[in-house]
């Protein structure tokens, strides 16, 4: 008979997933038997559902996948379903009387207590440990919770409460645990990596931080993730330009270039000082691709306001970019001041004209590398391709790496290698490696 265990299903950001990994390891510490979306489940077992609220579409894949769960322990297929993370968080007063299955919920920061429901015996209290989902080359580390900026489409700060930024320290004494397990590439995340360390230290310390990661041996390459303009750290650019192993990559959300549209979102910058931080960000930290997110039919976004949209994308030509249409989210600011009244089709018209555009930018900026020789992270093996990434590329969001089998020798998973570019499409390269030329 097959022991009983832990199958934690973990939904939405990479930050939710951390939190699963953190999870994990607790269940570990205190004896359980835990994986992690395991399909093969037994009578017996336990299900965690690790849930995503942000928007509709993530509180709607979050719902239908507790519904799953449900219906499997009402078969008698699981014993015990639990749900945590921002759906339950933010809907803590509705979602038990609507799916009474679940055997309990819990929010987006007191998860830990499940760990003494179930073994019942108190967790680890080591704040970094984790058993890591990734591939084992590379890890997600969060260096803070929550978000100050209550930005009027966002309803993530009234799920995550304010920021809270992680001493340190102590994520310097994590950075060097994941190393000594074999992490090469470390992907830092915050809902707004460039407040860190004002709550505890009185002063934005992101650049200090990265300074220190990028010292401790064996880190390979850092990339940073979920930048905010409005009053972005400078100091930051001279890290990056300055140390080898940070990554010429920023994740940085602009959401629209039209000033009318930044007022009502409440971003607290204009659209000139948009295009001037971003002409300051590419002289400062030569070939630096930036990664954005824009959104469309946000109100008081008017034909005009969207034209100057596209132009501003076809000016700066981002090398990777995402898009989405506006979606009111209850109890924010834009949902209770301004009316949500863009038509579906209007919006769904503009994020395929914007997509259209920013796929064509991306082929021509992906056919500048064949011929170029660059650096490549093996991430796994295909039937026919190695497949890796370059500096540029973060995993699961942006384009691959496909290389040839080589005939001369067989490449480790996480190693880096040097491989030629021979042909490219907007959303991955092709090669082969240098030593195969």
């Amino acid at each position: 008979m097959k022991k009983k265990k832990v199958n934690i299903i973990s939904l939405g950001c990479s930050k939710n997933l951390v939190d699963s990994e953190r999870l994990m390891a607790m269940l570990a510490g205190v004896g359980m038997d835990v994986v992690h979306e395991d399909d093969a489940v037994n009578r017996g077992d336990i299900v965690v559902v690790n849930t995503c609220g942000f928007i509709g579409d993530a509180k709607e894949e979050s719902i239908n996948e507790i519904l799953k769960w449900a219906t499997a322990k009402t078969e008698g297929e699981i014993s015990e379903l639990y749900v945590m993370g921002c759906l339950s968080q933010r809907y803590a007063d509705d979602l038990p009387a609507e799916i009474p299955e679940v055997d309990k919920w819990y929010g987006k920061t007191d998860w830990p207590a499940l760990v003494t429901d179930l073994a019942r015996k108190s967790p680890a209290t080591v704040p970094y440990d984790r058993i890591i989902t990734t591939p084992r080359h590379h890890a997600y580390l969060k260096i803070a919770e929550g978000c100050n900026r209550f930005c009027a489409f966002c309803a993530i700060p009234l799920i995550t409460g304010r920021y809270k930024s992680r001493p340190m320290e102590e994520i310097i004494d994590e950075v060097k645990s994941l190393v000594a397990r074999g992490v090469k590439e470390l992907n830092v995340i915050a809902q707004d990596l460039t407040a860190y360390g004002q709550d505890i230290y009185g002063h934005v310390s992101i650049a200090e931080l990265v300074d220190r990661i990028a010292d401790v041996e064996g880190v390979e390459w850092i990339r940073l993730h979920y930048a905010y303009p409005a009053g972005f750290p400078m100091d930051l650019l001279d890290v990056m330009a300055r140390r080898d192993n940070v990554c010429k990559y920023l994740d940085i959300a602009l959401q629209h270039v039209n000033d009318r549209v930044l007022s009502n979102m409440r971003r607290h910058i204009t659209g000139d000082e948009t295009r001037q931080l971003l002409a300051e960000m590419r002289r400062r930290v030569p070939g630096l691709h930036i990664r954005t997110t824009l959104m469309v039919g946000f109100p008081g976004e008017d034909d005009e306001a969207f034209e100057e949209l596209m132009a501003f994308v076809k000016e700066q030509r981002f090398e990777r970019m995402g898009a989405f249409a506006y979606c009111e989210e209850e109890d924010t600011f834009g949902a209770k001041n301004f009316a949500d009244d863009i038509p579906a089709e209007i919006k769904q018209s503009r994020l395929d004209r914007l997509m259209e555009l920013q796929e064509r930018i991306s082929d021509e900026i992906q056919q500048q590398k064949v011929g170029e020789t660059i650096p490549v992270i093996i991430d796994r093996e295909e039937s026919e391709f190695y497949v890796g990434r370059t500096q540029w590329d973060s995993p699961e969001v942006d384009p691959e790496v496909l290389i040839s089998k080589p005939s001369a020798f067989k490449p480790e998973r996480g190693g880096f290698y040097n491989v030629k570019i021979t042909s490219a499409s907007p959303f991955e390269l092709m090669g082969r490696f240098e030593e195969d030329c």
